[in-house]
């Protein structure tokens, strides 16, 4: 390969099969000639899916994740008050809090899922504390979520799943999303399912499902009133959207199954690359939907090899989860609580390697090859020993 090459394998991919393709165009021309274009029988489908999918009673769907999130937070109510999130996150999760007038806390992490430190929230949570958010990074749900669950019940404090990564995912039998009070997912084109740009409240709580309803739909009481009697904003995910997603969500099962067939395949073919690259193991009890195929990186250059990937095989990295911990983001400096060594360490020592619906055996072994060539180059040249 040479050096400015196309890519070979992407990061992420989309996937819509042929058939899917042409039932979305032709729901799409039902909705043109309905003139309903938002909250219709499409989002009412999507919901009534979802949430059996997550085994939950109710689900909102809503213009994305980040809307799904501090939904949750202002039904809470948490202004004014602390809500515990850990520093590995999406800027979405912190900026969630803030938005809904509350106070970051931000936590450590633990490197078995790359979450929340259970150690570290016990310290963190107290009388000030309205909430605590567990994300699911990378799709895999914390194996020490019952404890967090347990730590929440003891405190009297809700706990809320930013579960953006998570569609499909399990602990125990369990869905990511059925473990807190309330959950939200994204449906971001990167993510395992997307309906383009969109998102989806979660909860078995009927008083949360009636709020949600209410604020997602600029604060008013019903659909068809003027009169509004909550602080909402336009929430809401149109019908074209909805159909968009319902497609997705009808394959949420197979696109998993085939994610987890790429996974093996790396973990099979990565063995001989340690110490360099070394598989985050999937944690006992954990079903992971792989959404993110994460690896430990130690002893080279990160971006160098990222670089080299792509510039001489064609192949591209994710965006790791994530490179920068939220508390070092200049956006959050008021609320950076100083040094969180554990997620610092995760947050550099790590890369995420391409996995989606669409790839094939080929490509994951071309991955796996061209990384091997990489990381080898890299020693010959002395590179080995640097910072990640």
């Amino acid at each position: 390969m040479t050096p400015g090459m196309n890519v070979k394998v992407p990061a992420a991919a989309i996937h819509f099969p042929e058939e899917d393709r042409q039932w979305i165009l032709e729901r799409i021309d039902e909705v043109l000639q309905s003139g309903r274009l938002t909250l219709g029988q499409h989002t009412r489908a999507l919901e009534e899916e979802f949430a059996r999918l997550c085994g939950v009673r109710y689900a909102v769907a809503t213009a994305s994740g980040t809307a799904a999130l501090e939904m949750a937070l202002r039904i809470i109510g948490i202004a004014g008050r602390e809500v515990v999130i850990p520093t590995n996150t999406f800027f979405a999760t912190a900026a969630a809090v803030l938005h809904a007038g509350g106070i970051p806390r931000f936590v450590d992490c633990e490197p078995d899922s790359f979450a929340l430190d259970p150690v570290a929230l016990e310290r963190a949570i107290g009388p000030r504390t309205a909430a605590v958010i567990l994300v699911h990074i990378g799709g895999i749900v914390s194996p020490h979520i019952e404890r967090i669950v347990e730590i929440c019940r003891r405190a009297g404090v809700p706990l809320v799943e930013d579960a953006a990564h998570a569609h499909g995912s399990s602990y125990r039998g369990r869905l990511a999303g059925s473990f807190g009070l309330a959950a939200a997912f994204s449906f971001y084109p990167t993510k395992v399912v997307t309906s383009g740009e969109g998102g989806m409240l979660v909860t078995d709580d009927e008083g949360i499902y009636r709020e949600a309803l209410i604020y997602r739909d600029q604060g008013k009481e019903r659909f068809d009133s003027n009169r509004h009697v909550r602080l909402g904003y336009n929430w809401r995910m149109s019908e074209v959207h909805a159909v968009i997603g319902l497609a997705q969500v009808r394959r949420l099962h197979e696109f998993v199954a085939h994610r987890r067939r790429i996974a093996a395949i790396y973990d099979r073919e990565l063995i001989g690359l340690a110490p360099w690259v070394v598989p985050l193991r999937e944690p006992e009890g954990v079903c992971t939907n792989y959404y993110k195929y994460i690896c430990w990186f130690r002893g080279l250059p990160r971006e160098l090899l990222k670089v080299r990937l792509r510039q001489r095989y064609g192949v591209a990295l994710s965006g790791e989860v994530y490179e920068l911990p939220c508390h070092r983001q200049p956006c959050f400096a008021p609320w950076d609580p100083g040094a969180l060594p554990s997620a610092e360490e995760i947050c550099a020592r790590h890369i995420c390697l391409p996995i989606s619906a669409r790839m094939t055996e080929e490509d994951a072994l071309y991955v796996v090859g061209s990384l091997r060539q990489v990381v080898a180059e890299l020693l010959a040249e002395g590179q080995g020993g640097e910072g990640g």
